[in-house]
């Protein structure tokens, strides 16, 4: 198990509250709010070190919640909507930069996708990504800026544009007029999903798979899950927050709830949570349909410096799309 000395955490950050290590803090991204609960509760009947560790939970949009632990939340463990987030807290010496080769598959213990949610009986006929950029389709998706699941959400849209088009121009021009139809940006996932499923504002939610078939689930009579053809492979990945957890000793107890969610226990609870699990469960299953991964588009790194960093194409496409609301 790899263990930081105190030399190999010069120039992190480290703003340690006054917890006792019985005390983890779990900082996580904003669809998996069911799915920790049930799999605290668990955890601690499960693993004899978890059995008196108090838990708590912080959710938000992805990207926000790596900036908060960069500028010191002391969280213990966590779990990101994309891998690009805990290479962000690595790049600040918060997080060993080996941190996939910890775990399986990645570091990730479930996957999930994107899909879309619409209003029952589909009134505007939506049956993939291409009917998004439609005129008088008015799409919900969060802001990419702050969430990790809206930076799902925009490749899932670029990379359906770009496969069936073979063509970058056309592909941009298909993302100007997907963003032309959005009328509202909330900060992460759950505030997309309130606009949509409560508010009542837009005609298709973009959202994570999970949080698609929880809100259809409670709403049966009123939203409709959409399966696209084809879809991006979602990887959530998870990670104990070395500079914290070594100067709280808190290591332990860490490593010990990110092992657990790989146990056949933890996977079942992932699945009935509507996250794709790692392993088989019994009695369950998913909606098959074509799946590309963010390295077939490049890559994290590459993707951000195109799509997401200041003035790359989701400025662009946005600056765009307010232009053309304001004429």
């Amino acid at each position: 198990m790899l263990r930081w000395g105190a030399a190999s955490l010069a120039g992190a950050s480290i703003g340690c509250h006054a917890r006792d290590r019985h005390e983890l803090l779990h900082v996580s991204f904003d669809p998996t709010r069911e799915l920790f609960e049930a799999i605290d509760a668990a955890v601690r009947r499960a693993v004899p070190a978890l059995s008196s560790v108090r838990i708590k939970q912080s959710h938000g949009g992805s990207a926000k919640q790596a900036r908060s632990v960069i500028e010191g939340l002391d969280a213990d463990i966590v779990s990101l909507a994309l891998g690009y987030d805990i290479d962000a807290l690595a790049g600040a010496n918060l997080v060993d930069r080996g941190w996939r080769t910890r775990l399986p598959f990645g570091a990730s213990p479930f996957t999930s996708t994107v899909v879309l949610c619409v209003r029952a009986g589909n009134p505007k006929a939506i049956r993939g990504f291409e009917d998004l950029a439609r005129e008088g389709v008015s799409v919900i998706t969060p802001n990419p800026k702050t969430s990790g699941g809206a930076r799902y959400n925009h490749l899932a849209a670029w990379g359906h544009a770009r496969l069936t088009r073979n063509d970058d121009a056309a592909a941009i021009d298909f993302m100007r007029r997907f963003y032309a139809n959005v009328p509202v940006l909330d900060s992460g996932a759950r505030g997309a999903l309130l606009t949509f499923a409560e508010r009542g504002i837009g005609d298709v939610l973009v959202t994570w798979e999970s949080d698609a078939l929880l809100a259809a689930s409670k709403r049966p009579r009123e939203l409709l899950v959409v399966h696209p053809e084809r879809s991006i492979l979602a990887e959530p990945p998870v990670s104990v927050v070395d500079a914290v957890v070594d100067v709280r000793g808190t290591r332990r107890e860490a490593t010990s709830y990110l092992e657990y969610l790989y146990e056949p226990e933890a996977q079942a609870i992932i699945a009935r949570s509507r996250f794709r699990p790692r392993t088989s469960v019994a009695g369950v299953s998913f909606t098959d349909l074509e799946l590309f991964d963010v390295a077939s588009l490049g890559g994290w790194s590459s993707v951000h410096a195109t799509h997401f960093a200041e003035d790359a194409l989701f400025d662009q496409l946005f600056e765009s799309a307010l232009a053309g609301k304001s004429r």
